[in-house]
């Protein structure tokens, strides 16, 4: 049997390689390539180029069986200046690995060498290393690339590393556990003019100032207190001169959700607030209401499991809500039963949130990480 101990310094070494040289969505080359070499010297079949940069290894086990299990880990860096200061910092100006997944590469890549030293079980287990989880859809491309028929899966896991979580704690729930992400993109239009004649020029500005201000009642008063929702007004852009009134405003955010009755719910008050701008104010509205993640919601069975596999690796408690914070592994959710699972990593030395750019990912909970991916293939393949 591997000592996860032994295998440590290195996984850790490789982990902070990545880091120093990260790569973002659907650019993952040198990630992808370290990552099919590390997983080729274990003896483990490596198929490339699926969703542009995604890999997928394959290992069999040593007992007859149809079962297969997928463990996924996202390889993608972020578009953040980082500013930790540590001896592995990002050599690559403004692109960082703000969110730790250096650090699922690593567990997942240590589960791979745990299991193929000793592959006692009965069935199938598939490596899943996607790229372009950060807003750019990369589960979704390897899906519509054929992952699943081509790798079957029974059930797929995927974890990620939770700052606001007691290190080594794992965490997760039945149900919705991450939030749909939708984003708007509303252009106002007028028809510009002297700020002194305000009397003849349509007001993009201040009709944008009304828009805002009733986009921040939606959650407030159309959407049921039972139900969770977040609407954030992120951007406003219009006007380059103190005298002129402009002919155009954007008014750009986002929309969070868990439902999608409450999604559709919130794109019609959206549509509709448009519509009585228009008329209020003489001018044009043109709204762009993109769905890009849906919500992602764990299969209740394949939740329970992992917090009973969990229990046996470290310290496990049911997440009590979800998160309004949108992940991609809802596309593979949607294809096959799963659960998305957290592993704390907070202490008073990684007090960084995600996606911030004094983040780093803690070493010190890889091995419970590589335990629980190795546990869930043999607990499903058992």
């Amino acid at each position: 049997m591997t000592d996860i101990a032994d295998l440590l310094p290195d996984l850790v070494a490789l982990r902070r390689d990545i880091h120093q040289h990260p790569e973002l969505g659907f650019c993952e080359h040198r990630t992808a390539a370290r990552i099919a070499a590390e997983l080729r010297v274990i003896g483990i079949a490596v198929h490339e180029g699926i969703g542009t940069t995604g890999l997928v290894g394959v290992l069999k086990g040593r007992r007859a069986g149809e079962r297969s299990v997928g463990l996924r880990a996202d390889m993608d860096a972020l578009s953040i200046h980082e500013q930790t200061n540590l001896p592995w910092a990002s050599r690559t100006p403004g692109t960082f690995h703000g969110c730790g997944h250096d650090g699922h590469v690593a567990m997942l890549l240590g589960a791979a060498r745990v299991l193929a030293a000793d592959p006692d079980f009965a069935g199938t287990v598939n490596f899943i290393f996607q790229p372009a989880e950060e807003g750019q859809g990369g589960a979704r491309a390897m899906i519509e690339e054929g992952l699943f028929e081509r790798f079957p899966c029974d059930r797929v896991y995927a974890l990620h590393n939770w700052p606001g979580l007691p290190a080594g704690t794992i965490s997760t729930r039945p149900g919705p556990i991450m939030g749909a992400a939708d984003k708007f993109s509303i252009t106002i239009e007028g028809k510009g003019g002297h700020a002194a004649i305000p009397q003849d020029t349509p007001d993009a500005i201040l009709a944008a100032a009304s828009l805002v201000q009733q986009l921040n009642t939606i959650v407030s008063r159309a959407v049921s207190s039972h139900a969770s929702a977040v609407l954030s007004v992120t951007e406003i852009h219009g006007g380059l001169a103190h005298n002129v009134i402009p002919a155009e405003v954007s008014v750009v955010g986002t929309v969070r959700t868990f439902d999608p009755v409450v999604q559709d719910r919130i794109e019609a008050r959206i549509r509709a607030m448009a519509r009585g701008i228009e008329a209020s104010f003489e001018v044009a509205c043109h709204v762009d209401y993109e769905r890009y993640y849906p919500a992602t919601v764990n299969d209740p069975q394949a939740a329970a499991d992992a917090l009973a596999v969990a229990a046996d690796v470290a310290r496990a408690e049911l997440a009590p809500e979800p998160a309004p914070t949108s992940e991609d592994f809802s596309f593979m959710l949607q294809a096959r039963p799963g659960a998305y699972i957290w592993l704390g990593q907070g202490t008073q030395s990684h007090p960084a949130p995600l996606h911030n750019p004094r983040y780093d990912f803690n070493d010190a909970v890889m091995e419970t990480g590589i335990r629980l991916h190795v546990a869930l293939a043999r607990h499903w393949l058992a």
